[in-house]
């Protein structure tokens, strides 16, 4: 069964007290969980392509403490090449067991890991020839093609005293970006394209936006070749390019580094996060712990399904996946197995790793207990946050599941949350909707109806419009419905409810009315996700108005529609400018990110207040169904809270009806007056403070679906 041990190694009992592999002294110490398997064997490389140089059994009654098998053995350094085998039972419809000693496994502590990126047919546990489907079992081994763990020691990496930057929520704009995608397009001309250094060679870029962090789409280690499909079109090979299909939840994905290496990919990602710190930029990773890139019945056997299935996954009473990813499996996330796994990778990202907070894909999905009930008290969500070294970085959820769980606003103190409601609202009142009025002015106020509770604060809204998961903000004003055949999915993947609007014409147009007026509604929805309150992200390349050519769920996409492309920049300079004035116009007036929800006019004489709403008259919103207009006036200085850092007064208009409006302005303070900073509806570009376009009518034209803003000097 097994190849031959060439020589003998030196090797103690060890200690179960660090999981993975811990270098000390003259060798290193692994240790791995498993409290069903009946045997454990260590297979040592040389080489990541090869067959073992020694698999060494571990001994239940010496290597093994509770549920924990652990070994010390001499003469291992940095950079080995390890797995395991797991003898078992086989009996996935008995008890949920899916052992195959067959099978090479990586250490779910691994920091890094080599070898193949494909599934061949003997990386399952089943024999997919057999009319049994997985219910058969495979007796041929892939010791030497599977995935490894590497060894990672000290890697003697200068940090310079860095530290995660704790930029506070209310300051911060978040830029949802992919690291491949950013940079492999030749147009972006880096040295390293799609690489973690890449990133590096674009941050003066991204300081010139002024964006203050970056949200990483999956860097956790997966298999991009995973899918086998091809794109029916063009016929390429379609690949996982988003990552949501974690294998290991500490190694850093290898397909970023420069060299394709696990190692250098720890070493290079490093290198990005230091450099964006000395930039001021943090870090936010989107992490996926919902579920794993094993799949479902008919998946691979990599790592957790072969050291014990039916612990690390939530299984039904017929020992089948509960699926409430939609991905095939459900992470078991509150087992105090699985829990310790999450926590640990968490700090280890934090603490090794220095990046500065974590968006949680599917959030909703760590609440639920081992019944698959939701409890959010009594789960990781709570220790999350309450964790010392987790509690001071930005922790972020994606509040629904595949299961149609849905808790956005429920989630508990110190967790932000992704706003869908913000999204859908936003878009439905730009665009023209009837019945959004009354929601509209909840976004822009840090929706109170959602998060005005205990614990939370207007910038635990994620405001977003656009995000990798759906349209382009260019495509939302270019297409009634989404295009996805490329996916191979005949279209059926990716959402139908888009709320967008293509103005006359299915796609790109020459047309130079509808143009102006689609990348009017482009900066009309720039400048409402930057005068809302709240946390505003951003979607990597709708400062350049990218279009993904209407596909709206480019997951397996490795090409132009996921390739930021740079030569957009000097093409669509005007809408770069005017998101950069926006980015600017936010960050210097603490009016518009206040930390506390706004206190409304009401009709007392109170000047105890902080925002008014007016429609085409003064203090006479139009709130019926039908209305397509609004106006607020932000106050600068509420005396209530002197601690309060004060600004200028700020009025907007926005006219989301198709035809013009007169709005009556507020007349404004003794020895001062309103100037007009931005117009959607004029091609010049915004002047910042230079303050030329001074008001001097009581009364405002504002130009068919169009905005705005006035401040008051």
């Amino acid at each position: 069964m097994f190849t031959k041990i060439k020589t003998e190694l030196k090797t103690e009992a060890g200690n179960p007290y660090s999981l993975g592999a811990a270098l000390n002294g003259d060798g290193c110490n692994f240790a791995v969980f498993s409290k069903n398997a009946r045997r454990v064997f260590l297979l040592l490389y040389n080489s990541k392509d090869a067959n073992p140089e020694h698999i060494i059994p571990l001994n239940s009654k010496i290597n093994k403490t509770g549920d924990i098998w652990h070994i010390y053995v001499y003469g291992v350094k940095s950079g080995q090449c390890y797995g395991y085998a797991f003898d078992g039972k086989y009996k996935p419809d008995k008890t949920g067991h899916r052992y195959n000693v067959h099978k090479l496994i990586v250490d779910p502590y691994s920091k890094a890991l080599c070898g193949q990126s494909h599934w061949d047919e003997r990386s399952f546990g089943f024999d997919l020839n057999s009319n049994k489907g997985y219910h058969s079992f495979s007796k041929v081994n892939n010791y030497d093609s599977g995935v490894k763990s590497i060894v990672v020691g000290n890697t003697k990496f200068d940090w310079n005293n860095d530290k995660p930057l704790n930029i506070p929520f209310s300051k911060t704009i978040i830029y949802e970006m992919h690291v491949r995608g950013f940079t492999i397009d030749k147009s972006s001309k880096v040295k390293y394209p799609g690489t973690y250094l890449g990133i590096i060679d674009k941050i003066p870029y991204l300081k010139e936006l002024g964006v203050t962090a970056v949200e990483l789409l999956p860097v956790f280690e997966f298999n991009e070749l995973e899918d086998i499909r091809f794109n029916p079109i063009t016929k390429e090979r379609l690949k996982n390019f988003w990552g949501y299909s974690t294998l290991s939840f500490f190694a850093p994905e290898s397909w970023y580094s420069s060299t394709f290496s696990g190692l250098d990919a720890v070493i290079e990602f490093k290198k990005m996060i230091k450099a964006l710190h000395k930039a001021g930029i943090e870090v936010i990773l989107d992490v996926v712990y919902n579920h794993t890139g094993e799949g479902g019945l008919y998946g691979p056997t990599v790592c957790y399904s072969g050291i014990d299935n039916a612990v690390y996954y939530l299984l039904d009473k017929d020992k089948r996946y509960l699926n409430y990813s939609g991905c095939g499996n459900t992470f078991n996330c509150n087992n105090p197995i699985v829990k310790k796994l999450i926590m640990d990778s968490l700090k280890y990202w934090v603490s090794e790793m220095h990046v500065d907070g974590f968006r949680f894909d599917l959030a909703v999905i760590l609440g639920r207990n081992e019944s698959g009930e939701w409890s959010p008290e009594h789960s990781i969500l709570s220790e999350i946050t309450k964790d010392p070294i987790l509690s001071n970085t930005k922790i972020i959820g994606e509040c629904w599941d595949a299961a149609g769980l849905y808790k956005v606003g429920e989630f508990p103190k110190g967790w932000a949350e992704w706003n869908d409601k913000y999204r859908d609202d936003v878009r439905s009142f730009i665009k023209g909707d009837n019945n959004v009025i009354k929601g509209f002015i909840k976004r822009l106020t840090g929706s109170p109806d959602i998060f005005y509770r205990e614990g939370k604060k207007p910038y635990h809204s994620i405001n977003f419009v656009t995000c990798h998961d759906g349209f382009t903000l260019n495509d939302l004003v270019s297409y009634n419905h989404k295009h996805n055949e490329g996916n191979g999915e005949n279209n059926r993947d990716g959402a139908d409810h888009n709320l967008s609007y293509n103005y006359g014409v299915e796609g790109s147009v020459d047309d130079p009315e509808i143009t102006t007026l689609r990348e009017r509604q482009i900066k009309n929805f720039i400048t409402i996700l930057f005068i809302s309150q709240g946390t505003p992200m951003i979607l990597s390349g709708d400062e350049i108005k990218f279009t993904k050519k209407g596909n709206n769920n480019t997951y397996c996409q490795d090409n132009e529609l996921n390739w930021f492309n740079w030569n957009l920049l000097k093409e669509n300079k005007e809408i770069f400018e005017f998101t950069k004035f926006m980015i600017n116009f936010r960050r210097n007036h603490p009016v518009l990110r206040r930390e506390r929800f706004l206190i409304e006019k009401s009709g007392l004489a109170s000047e105890s207040y902080d925002l008014i709403w007016h429609g085409v008259e003064l203090e006479k919103p139009d709130l019926s169904s039908h209305s397509h207009s609004i106006a607020l006036q932000l106050k600068g200085d509420n005396p209530k809270f002197p601690h309060e850092e004060k600004d200028d007064d700020i009025y907007i208009a926005v006219n989301a009806f198709w035809n013009d409006l007169i709005f009556d302005i507020p007349e404004p303070h003794e020895n001062k007056k309103w100037h007009r900073v931005v117009d959607t509806n004029d091609k010049k570009m915004p002047e910042g403070d230079k303050m030329t376009d001074v008001i001097t009518e009581s009364k405002l034209h504002v130009k068919s679906r169009s905005i705005i803003v006035l401040i008051e000097k």
